[in-house]
């Protein structure tokens, strides 16, 4: 098996967290080959950077350049053009997207890496062009990277179990809550006019995740009719198989009735559980029941 396939190998039979930090690192590597092939075929010069790639996949600040270039909204999120940026998030999404997929479940960090980017993206737009002080370089204004997404995520744990610890080297054990304060005053709120744009996202990502984990909690799923979109999308991409039609016999009344009353005996059980240790006592699996029970 040659090193080409085992990266296949790898990337299909990974999680959709160990996929998207193959297509992140898969985009940053086209994006500087891409360059050197520019360079020795003398379609850019030496003294040109990978701005002159990023334009087409960065999102744009002003509106007439994001009419023409709708994708960016997307592309940016997966867009990186040095070294210590996608380093620093890619470790960010794989410390913290472990424990996302443990409360909520592997399908769902898709979603929340998703909306958390498109949350940026919206943030960015907006701030630049309703705020006068932006006006001078909202043309020229761009912003790249997985921040916006990573914080959504990184927000959605500290909200959801904000007590829960994660060992980090050289110190022990630090609750989730201060690692994810820590990570977002260092990024976001620190020195506020250096990379403000990607700041403005990082705001929009965290926006995205407080919102998710909160809602989350009552029962109600934001990234819901998104992820029927992204199923529905992936559905026309999947070979189709044969149909296999089979007749299952209805049960009678009485079994009918015995599975009802199993049913609400164990909606019973957790209710009664919420009701003396609150929503955060139930188990992964019983806070899975009793959302599929909601729908």
């Amino acid at each position: 098996m040659t090193i080409i396939d085992e990266i296949k190998q790898s990337y299909k039979s990974g999680s959709i967290l160990h996929k998207l930090i193959y297509i992140n690192v898969g985009v940053f590597l086209s994006l500087h080959i891409g360059v050197i092939i520019l360079v020795l075929a003398n379609q850019i010069g030496r003294d040109q950077s990978i701005n002159e790639i990023l334009y087409y996949l960065a999102v744009p600040s002003d509106l007439s350049a994001l009419a023409r270039k709708p994708w960016t909204i997307v592309t940016y999120m997966f867009t990186h053009g040095f070294l210590w940026h996608i380093l620093f998030n890619l470790m960010i999404l794989y410390w913290f997207g472990r424990y996302f997929i443990e409360e909520f479940g592997v399908k769902k960090i898709l979603g929340i890496y998703l909306l958390g980017g498109l949350g940026g993206a919206v943030l960015f737009v907006f701030f630049y062009n309703i705020f006068p002080f932006f006006e001078e370089v909202k043309a020229q204004s761009i912003a790249t990277g997985a921040s916006a997404s990573v914080m959504a995520i990184v927000i959605a744990v500290a909200t959801a179990v904000p007590n829960r610890q994660m060992n980090i080297v050289f110190i022990g054990p630090v609750k989730i809550l201060y690692i994810a304060l820590i990570l977002f005053v260092t990024s976001t709120i620190l020195d506020f006019t250096d990379n403000t744009g990607g700041k403005i996202a990082h705001l929009g990502g965290a926006l995205v995740g407080f919102l998710f984990a909160n809602y989350y909690r009552k029962g109600k799923d934001i990234t819901r009719g998104f992820d029927r979109f992204l199923d529905s999308f992936a559905d026309m991409f999947r070979k189709k198989k044969n149909m296999k039609v089979t007749y299952k016999r209805p049960a009678d009344d009485y079994e009918y009735n015995k599975q009802k009353a199993s049913e609400q005996q164990e909606l019973d059980n957790i209710l009664d559980k919420i009701s003396k240790g609150g929503y955060d006592s139930l188990t992964k699996a019983e806070k899975e029941k009793l959302f599929n029970m909601k729908k």
